[in-house]
């Protein structure tokens, strides 16, 4: 198999951060949610493609994340060989990090492998209502 060049896709994956912006209405309450369908990483084990669907719920306080870089962000993930769990966590930990929200949930809904599903949920601890 011959290698081909990098695709501008990768390149634009292979050096992605996440870009964090100002939230316009920092004194409202409000739930944003993001649904990433298209997750996948490796197994740790195996080195099979493991495919989930990434669902991220956040309450933001001064920071809200680019949608792009996320998405460049997540992509990234398809060449690591890394647990359904800790995958998840990584996911939280950086969203945590760098948005310091108000609430944060993310949860990995993993594809059936082995006939086997597994669902990872990280969360805060204090969930703040979009509706206060």
């Amino acid at each position: 198999m011959v290698d081909s060049p990098m695709k501008y896709g990768e390149k634009s994956i292979r050096k992605s951060r996440l870009e964090i912006w100002e939230n316009p209405s920092p004194e409202r309450n409000y739930e944003i949610v993001i649904t990433f369908p298209e997750f996948s990483c490796l197994c740790p084990r195996s080195g099979y493609p493991d495919f989930a669907s990434i669902n991220i719920t956040y309450v933001p306080d001064t920071r809200i994340v680019e949608l792009k870089s996320l998405k460049l962000y997540l992509n990234a993930f398809r060449e690591i060989h890394i647990s359904h769990e800790e995958s998840t966590n990584r996911i939280f930990s950086e969203l945590e990090k760098k948005l310091k929200p108000r609430f944060l949930e993310v949860v990995g809904d993993f594809n059936p492998r082995g006939n086997v599903k597994t669902v990872i949920r990280v969360s805060s601890a204090n969930r703040t209502s979009a509706k206060s």
